[in-house]
């Protein structure tokens, strides 16, 4: 069983107490790191007074960098795939 620890991050000028896996301290602090970047570089770009409308940005900003991340991924994956036939029909003409 996976040891507890009791942390405390702050985003967007709350402080969030959580009780995580020990594996998931580095990883959630560096999130909570890079969210507050992103909220301080929306924050100087926009007038945007609503700190709701900035997590609102930062979310849609995360997401789509997740979403063509997995674009990516599988258009990756379909190029290797074709190769893998291509390869595979040329051993099978030789063999």
């Amino acid at each position: 069983m996976s040891e507890k620890l009791k942390i405390k991050l702050s985003i967007a000028d709350r402080v969030y107490p959580l009780n995580i896996p020990l594996e998931q301290e580095e990883g959630l602090r560096k999130a909570a790191k890079d969210i507050n970047e992103m909220i301080k570089q929306f924050e100087q770009s926009y007038a945007v007074r609503d700190k709701q409308d900035v997590l609102a940005m930062c979310a849609l900003q995360f997401a789509s960098q997740a979403s063509q991340k997995n674009i990516e991924n599988t258009s990756g994956q379909e190029e290797a795939m074709m190769r893998i036939k291509a390869l595979s029909a040329l051993l099978d003409e030789q063999l």
